[in-house]
């Protein structure tokens, strides 16, 4: 665009989501991006993990103001849903988880850019491999950056705030046994392997019984299983996803959950994306910032608390200062084929966004 005030974020978000970045190839949308941001008036670049990071207004070396971070990831999960415009609504993969999130961020950072009022400086940062177990991204700004406030880019609704994400572990199992007659009294790898996912299930059954609150639940989910056989041995591997509540230790869950197999059991468990949960504060400028926008645009705020994991998972613990997480559209659509965001709904939450970063920056 040869003028910022030429920009259109709907269209935006569409060229954005066209562009295919599966967790780890994310190089093609990174370079779409800085030359969208270069076009806007941002300095903007690729940093060593990948990630796309602008600054909206120049900052002096020896400027000591903390800057606000608005935190996004530009991969998403695999799978192709058609990119189109109907009925008020953008389809395609991304538009909710959370292209449509990170979009925002721009959009509401141009805005405010072009007003010219920063009295902080604000960086935008696109994560790379946040859907992947690894969120490379995020791993790699954490001793880069000490900020004031972080806004991390996740589907909330227009109207609401997300203060807080489980904690995370994935498991994967491997059984391995001789092959034998089924009519015989061995047990085969495959039952073995279920049995070890219903312990897992009995366990967290008990572990919940006393929590009525989803938050505060151990939660399972069996991700995969598959069984191959040669004719003279059996195998056996599953997936185990857990999602933990506040003040699980992974390491601690661990020991429980090696507890759980069979001393004679022909099995290996390799553990993997160990994270705790974390909930932020309510009671701060960037939530009081977030509320004001809220209303200011005829919403009425709520809050929320994810079952499952973001970016404020790996930087909360580190940085320390005010979090939340806010974006467009339905989280209940994250991964689905039928992927799609309300156009206004997007729209709606860039005016929030421009109004809360002018309380805050």
């Amino acid at each position: 665009m040869s003028n910022p005030a030429d920009f259109d974020p709907v269209a935006f978000l569409e060229q954005f989501v066209r562009i295919e970045s599966y967790s780890g190839e994310e190089q093609a949308v990174a370079r779409f991006l800085v030359a969208t941001l270069h076009q806007l008036g941002f300095a903007a670049d690729i940093d060593g993990a990948g990630n796309v990071v602008a600054t909206a207004c120049a900052r002096a070396a020896d400027d000591p103001t903390a800057p606000i971070i608005l935190l996004g990831h530009i991969d998403t999960v695999a799978g192709i849903v058609p990119v189109r415009r109907e009925q008020g609504r953008l389809y395609g993969r991304g538009t909710v988880d959370a292209k449509g999130a990170f979009a925002t961020f721009v959009a509401a950072a141009a805005k405010r850019r072009a007003s010219g009022n920063f009295r902080a400086p604000l960086i935008l940062v696109g994560a790379v491999e946040e859907e992947a177990a690894s969120s490379k991204g995020a791993h790699f700004i954490l001793d880069r950056y000490a900020p004031a406030a972080c806004i991390i880019g996740e589907p909330s609704g227009w109207e609401r705030l997300t203060l807080g994400y489980k904690g995370r572990l994935l498991l994967d199992g491997h059984w391995h046994t001789a092959s034998a007659h089924s009519a015989g009294q061995a047990t085969p790898a495959a039952e073995q392997a279920v049995a070890y996912w219903q312990a897992v299930q009995a366990y967290c059954a008990s572990f919940n019984a006393d929590k009525p609150r989803l938050f505060d639940q151990l939660l399972p989910s069996l991700r995969a299983i598959n069984t191959t056989s040669d004719g003279l041995h059996d195998e056996a591997t599953l997936t185990i996803g857990l999602r933990l509540p506040p003040k699980l230790d992974p390491t601690h869950l661990i020991e429980t959950l090696c507890g759980l197999l069979p001393d004679d059991a022909p099995a290996t468990l390799a553990f993997r994306g160990g994270c705790f949960a974390y909930q932020g504060d309510k009671n701060n400028p960037l939530v009081r910032a977030m509320l004001k926008g809220i209303r200011a645009h005829g919403g009425t705020p709520g809050f929320l608390l994810k079952t499952g994991t973001s970016d404020m998972n790996v930087v909360g613990p580190v940085w320390q200062c005010p979090i939340l997480a806010y974006g467009p559209g339905d989280s209940a659509l994250d991964h689905t084929p039928d992927e799609h965001i309300p156009i206004s709904e997007y729209l709606r939450a860039i005016e929030v966004l421009s109004t809360a970063l002018h309380e805050l920056c």
